[in-house]
């Protein structure tokens, strides 16, 4: 059950910086339904305009639950918590939430809005349809040194799982 309330904000009116916002402070992307859901840390991503809309991008390892998740919806968020969360963030971002609730682990409750998860504890929130997805591979990364710092032997337990990119159409924002 949602604890905060939540007002529909005009994507027009932002004024956040992506750079801090995603890389710096990170997100919480979560997919799913009521039945079945989970979160994930994000900090690969951004916010721009493709096909005439106002999208979101993600990135996430094929080796996440949340991917599976993802791959099985239409619809995900990510959601945007203070500083007083980053316990949490780390949380999320270390650990898989396909034996145990990720969201009860880290101290987070989940709210739905569309039948998808979000984070209730976030100030900033976007509701996404997804509009693509993209297998990141070996053979279509152009800057050869990208392979042996994130995918090859000296990223440990990345060689080979190589990252998705998400291209969602934000369908709604809500801030508190």
């Amino acid at each position: 059950m949602a604890l905060h309330t939540f007002q529909p904000f005009s994507l027009d009116e932002i004024e956040i910086n992506p750079f801090v916002k995603i890389g710096k402070e990170w997100g919480l992307v979560s997919a799913g339904n009521k039945e079945d859901y989970n979160t994930m840390t994000v900090s690969w991503g951004g916010m721009g305009i493709m096909w005439g809309k106002k999208v979101c991008f993600i990135f996430v390892r094929e080796s996440r639950h949340t991917k599976t998740l993802l791959d099985q919806g239409e619809l995900f968020s990510v959601s945007f918590v203070d500083e007083s969360y980053r316990d949490a963030l780390n949380y999320c971002g270390s650990h898989s939430g396909k034996d145990e609730d990720k969201f009860e682990k880290a101290g987070l409750t989940p709210a739905f809005k569309l039948n998808t998860p979000y984070v209730d504890e976030a100030n900033f929130v976007l509701i996404c349809h997804k509009m693509a997805t993209i297998p990141i591979s070996r053979e279509n990364l152009d800057d050869n040194t990208l392979i042996p710092r994130w995918y090859g032997d000296k990223a440990p337990d990345h060689k080979d799982n190589f990252h998705t990119m998400y291209i969602g159409e934000i369908i709604e924002s809500m801030a508190r």
